[in-house]
């Protein structure tokens, strides 16, 4: 099915949890789950030439009541090239847009909307090593670790509930553009380097359908890279590290700039042995941007690369009728000592900003992207088997996004319209056998083309009320076949039905916001958005086995697709030291798309809902003191259908956030700190919510690091309590108390250090 380890693993850990029922349920599902699996408004800031060419939609940060102090290696204005122009610093919980009394943007965001925004400032001071847990500090974002790397490999990102779907429910872009591609994989979020990011902006809920598309149901993270316009001529920047299992890093960034042109680049390596048996990681990511900047036209070329080589080490079997907990007796085994992925990726995208008229600005912009995978799986023993499968994949992906901002004044009123055209032509292929080297026994053709046209309208009401509405029309036409060799090795099962299916779905969107004060203000919204079936759901939405006999039967690719409804509102609050945001949405689906684990394929459930509250604050004590905070109620449960009342499976009802930072001593020494702390879960697997829970757990961890003139350092140790926990288990579907647990590192270190030039 995926191509991707992260679902494989989720649905092949089920097969491990049930191998004593009989090896012929091994064999069965072997065949069925192959695939690696597992004054200020929001809403349509097309910004000034510079920034057009690398987001629709901005949530703005609030002004921040006093600059805070770089972080160690970093420049206050430049940063190695700047972030998208910008240089500004931000608070780590930005919440929304100023008062308009208090020098805010009209229009910065998606009007209506929770919105939060992680600076490069937050990044370098954040304790931890990868991104995934830095957007967990973000209330409301919870995460699926199966692998335990430093730098988070693989882990999936969840907002507002989605459980094992998280990665199909999340949208991210990079510079305003889609990275989630038709397959489950998910973005892989290690393939950026951290030094290369600027901000990161978190739009909550369904309104960014309308910008950018399905998979935006939980929400949208927006990923903003540096550029190098309106830096020093030339910055450096290198660092190395090295932690805990054998982790070794480095890191390494330039820019230069000369007259209207900028150029940047970001490179980083690590490896590391990992916390697990077969858990080693070997991965290098690059990005690299070309920039023409005049003051009525902007042009950019972006091209990135990774490779990672990631083992996996399974679950660990927790089975208390035959007196096996793997999570006490050998923590840190491997159930699949022989089990990989590998994965090498590239893309390029280029495009311009052309100021047409005033306040009328064109932005072309389109590209290719290119992701190839490799992945092996042999249970215990590395040899050709009905167990073993080996994956092969292309995916490759070319988009065309055309738009028109225009920014006028409508009947007395500030108005901004930014409307487009988007368009992507992917092409899936999968070859599927026993074994490298042998011929496979499926080879799967998917191709997925979308077209779509959007509208999105932005009023400045009252200089206090902000109002926008917007809409898309997306159609998606989808061909796919299996092309079955009943004669390779082990080949046992039948040719799927080959699908030709071509569907329109809309999004929409509605939102205000009023400000009441300089300091409070409300917002609410509400939205519709839809999620297509991605091409490893459509090779696995059999039946492919009959339930009783376990033989094959054709998959048929075909399955409905997901729409959800939903409405959000809240408010905001800002000093020149307290910034609080809290919200409360509601959001009811249909045909939310789960695999079945009895019958092995993807089907359409009965409704759901998601409903919750999230809450973000921050407290500038003193001028060295900072401290931030937030908690969120997330509920996911059926609302109809057998399960009805029942909670959906990986969602914590309660999470929450502390974090602190201490400029002890002038920038020589600084102290940050973070807690994170989520409540029990319901195993994947166990829709009926009879069996043992995920238990609840909290992790420490806590940075040193300072700076003297161009050199800096830092000393980080994460998980200081040593807590021994996993995020991630999935429950036997045949023996009740079975299960199989991803378990994840107890304290770690990492010490770094670096200059800049």
């Amino acid at each position: 099915m995926s191509s991707y380890p992260f679902h494989h693993w989720r649905r092949r850990a089920l097969l491990l949890a049930t191998t004593m029922l009989a090896p012929a349920v091994f064999t069965a599902a072997a065949r069925a789950q192959q695939a690696p699996a597992p004054d200020q408004l929001p809403a349509i800031e097309v910004t000034k030439p510079g920034e057009q060419n690398v987001t629709r939609a901005k949530p703005a940060a609030d002004e921040a009541p006093a600059p805070r102090r770089p972080a160690p290696g970093t420049v206050e204005s430049t940063n190695v090239g700047g972030g998208s122009g910008s240089g500004t610093t931000g608070t780590g919980t930005a919440t929304g847009t100023a008062g308009n009394g208090g020098g805010g943007r009209q229009f910065a965001g998606i009007v209506g909307s929770s919105s939060t925004v992680i600076t490069a400032d937050d990044i370098a001071h954040s304790p931890v090593q990868s991104l995934p847990e830095i957007l967990a500090q973000v209330p409301g974002v919870q995460l699926q670790t199966l692998y335990g790397g430093p730098n988070g490999a693989k882990t999936a990102v969840d907002l507002r509930g989605f459980g094992a779907f998280a990665t199909d429910n999340t949208l991210f872009l990079l510079n305003g553009r889609r990275l989630n591609d038709v397959d489950k994989a998910g973005f892989d979020l290690t393939t950026i380097p951290l030094d290369s990011i600027a901000r990161i902006e978190i739009t909550r809920g369904n309104s960014g359908a309308v910008l950018y598309g399905d998979n935006a149901v939980g929400g949208v993270v927006n990923i903003i890279t540096k550029t190098g316009v309106g830096g020093p001529p030339t910055t450096m920047r290198a660092e190395a590290g090295f932690g805990s299992f054998n982790t070794r890093m480095a890191a390494v960034s330039a820019a230069l700039n000369a007259g209207p042109w900028s150029t940047s680049f970001y490179g980083n390596g690590i490896k590391s042995d990992g916390y697990r048996v077969n858990n080693a990681l070997d991965q290098r990511n690059a990005v690299g941007s070309v920039n023409y900047t005049t003051a009525d036209l902007t042009a950019f070329l972006t091209v990135t690369g990774s490779d990672q080589k990631l083992g996996l080490p399974g679950g660990r079997l927790v089975d208390p009728s035959i007196g096996v907990n793997e999570l006490q007796t050998d923590r840190r085994g491997s159930s699949t000592p022989f089990d990989y992925a590998n994965q090498q990726t590239a893309s390029v995208t280029a495009g311009f900003t052309k100021t047409l008229i005033n306040g009328v600005d064109l932005i072309v912009d389109g590209g290719w992207r290119q992701r190839d995978t490799q992945s092996g799986f042999f249970g215990t023993v590395p040899t050709i088997s009905f167990a073993s499968t080996y994956n092969d994949a292309a995916l490759e992906t070319w988009s065309l996004t055309p738009r028109l901002s225009v920014k006028n004044v409508m009947l007395g009123m500030p108005s901004t319209i930014l409307t487009g055209i988007d368009y992507y032509d992917s092409t899936f292929r999968q070859a599927r056998g026993a074994f490298q080297g042998v011929d496979p026994f499926h080879i799967y053709n998917i191709e997925q083309q979308s077209v779509a046209g959007y509208w999105q309208h932005t009023l400045g009401l009252l200089p206090t009320t902000d109002f926008s509405y917007g809409a898309r029309v997306q159609n998606t036409s989808v061909s796919a076949r299996d092309r079955y060799d009943p004669n390779a090795p082990f080949a046992f099962d039948a040719q799927a039905s080959p699908l030709d299916s071509n569907e329109t779905q809309y999004a929409l969107h509605v939102g205000v916001e009023h400000r009441f004060t300089d300091t409070f203000s409300v917002f609410g919204r509400a939205a519709r958005a839809f999620r297509t079936p991605d091409v490893d759901e459509r090779v696995a939405s059999g039946p492919s086995f009959d339930p009783l006999t376990f033989l094959p039967i054709a998959q048929n690719f075909a399955l409905k697709t997901q729409t959800s409804e939903d409405v959000e509102g809240g408010f905001r609050v800002r000093t020149n030291r307290f910034q609080v945001q809290t919200s409360v949405y509601l959001m009811d689906l249909e045909n939310e798309i789960h695999f079945n684990p009895v019958l092995f394929y993807n089907v359409n459930l009965d409704p759901t809902r998601r409903y919750g509250s999230e809450t973000s604050a921050s407290l500038k004590v003193s001028d060295s003191v900072t401290l931030r905070g937030g908690m969120a109620i997330t509920r996911a449960v059926f609302r109809e259908g057998i399960w009805a009342g029942n909670d959906v499976p990986l969602v914590s009802r309660y999470t929450g956030s502390l974090g602190v930072t201490w400029n002890i001593w002038q920038n020589y020494l600084v102290f940050d700190a973070t807690a994170r702390a989520w409540s029990s879960r319901i195993m994947d697997n166990d829709q009926a919510n009879t069996q043992t829970r995920i238990p609840a757990n909290a992790t420490a961890d806590i940075k040193l690091s300072g700076q003297i003139d161009r050199f800096f350092w830092s000393l980080s140790v994460n998980n200081l309590f040593n807590a021994l926990y996993y995020d991630y288990a999935i429950a036997s579907s045949f023996t009740d108390g079975r299960f199989s647990a991803y378990p994840l590192p107890g304290r770690t270190y990492m010490v770094k250090a670096g200059a800049t030039f």
